[in-house]
């Protein structure tokens, strides 16, 4: 929800700036006029800039936030971290108010004409300063093997600030080319895309994919698959899950599914093929692989189990967390529905010996 609101913030933001930049344009140009004197018109202009210029650092700003707490990084964990890095985007507007005595960065004269002051480059230094940030430590989870999100998530969070840039840069240069704010509608309007199908396809508590993409991913195979490899999925339930939610409260029940998530995302790295990691519903997850042989099957739940045991002893959690574990595997011979009740049910087989 904090992600959502903060790109949500990003968009008016963008809105902002669009009307800001409009405005301006329809009063240099005369399309439109207040009618109350040359004067008036003037101080609207420059409002219009030190407007457009400061939602361009707010933008920015939590364009920044949102790309850190998509990745649930450290750094984003901690408010007063959020806070330090606003004070880029308040210094920007502490130098625009300054602006309005001094013109060091803008000013409009007499005439109506919008001229650039001495310091106007920090108008999109300050800015940048967010988006190279923000690129920069995307494209370093990218090739971090500790970073345990989903990194094809990555990708578009470290191509979206180019475009815009470019475009920004390309209008610093030839100021009357109008360049940037299409460039940035159509940027934000890809962001918009891919942040929905995440809503569409992804789990929101854990970040693995969801049911949906299960059946998706096994009926492309069905279709696609031109190999003799078979196809194996792994049912994954968490054990006295209802205890640990009644001992411990439900936040500690939804850091046990982000304990398991983490896991099986870790453990699924020792495969030669990606995996589809989802969430199948509640405390049940599911792994669906391609393989030759059946041992990949036999290693991944022992690394699973492994895997999750150093995950728990790493967040310190006060109660035992294990999984049971059921396996089948097909050639496409049989739909998913007969492929999940044949790993569930030898899934149920382990855990029934479990809770004796």
């Amino acid at each position: 929800m904090v992600s959502q609101q903060n790109f949500a913030m990003s968009i008016v933001s963008g809105i902002v700036f669009f009307a800001a930049d409009t405005l301006y344009v329809l009063l240099n140009e005369r399309v439109f006029e207040f009618g109350l004197g040359g004067a008036f018109d003037n101080a609207a202009k420059l409002m219009c800039k030190e407007i457009y210029f400061f939602a361009t650092a707010a933008m920015c700003y939590f364009w920044f936030v949102y790309f850190e707490l998509l990745r649930d990084t450290p750094f984003s964990r901690e408010k007063k971290n959020l806070a330090i890095a606003s004070s880029v985007m308040w210094l920007t507007a502490a130098l625009l108010i300054v602006n309005l005595f001094t013109g060091f960065l803008f000013y409009v004269d007499e005439n109506g004409i919008y001229h650039r002051g001495t310091f106007f480059i920090l108008t999109y230094i300050f800015p940048y300063v967010y988006v190279f940030v923000a690129c920069i430590r995307t494209i370093i989870s990218m090739f971090d093997k500790n970073y345990t999100g989903d990194k094809r998530q990555l990708i578009p969070l470290t191509l979206f600030p180019l475009f815009p840039g470019a475009a920004g840069i390309m209008q610093f240069i030839w100021p009357r080319l109008p360049v940037a704010c299409g460039v940035l509608a159509l940027a934000t309007l890809e962001l918009y895309l891919n942040w929905t199908d995440q809503l569409i396809s992804l789990d929101p508590l854990t970040g693995l994919n969801n049911r949906k993409q299960l059946i998706h991913y096994y009926e492309r195979w069905v279709k696609f698959n031109n190999d003799d490899d078979l196809m194996y999925l792994l049912m994954i339930d968490a054990n006295r899950f209802k205890q640990i939610n009644d001992t411990y409260g439900h936040i500690q029940g939804d850091t046990a599914l982000k304990n398991i998530a983490e896991a099986l995302r870790l453990a699924c790295r020792t495969l030669p093929k990606r995996a589809n990691i989802s969430r199948y519903g509640g405390d049940e997850f599911a792994i669906m692989f391609e393989s030759s042989s059946p041992e990949y099957a036999e290693k991944l739940d022992k690394c699973i189990r492994e895997t999750l045991d150093e995950v728990n002893k790493r967040s310190n959690i006060p109660f035992e967390l294990t999984v049971s574990i059921g396996s089948a595997s097909t050639d496409e011979s049989i739909a998913i529905k007969e492929l999940i009740d044949l790993a569930d049910e030898a899934m149920y087989e382990e855990k029934s010996a479990y809770a004796r």
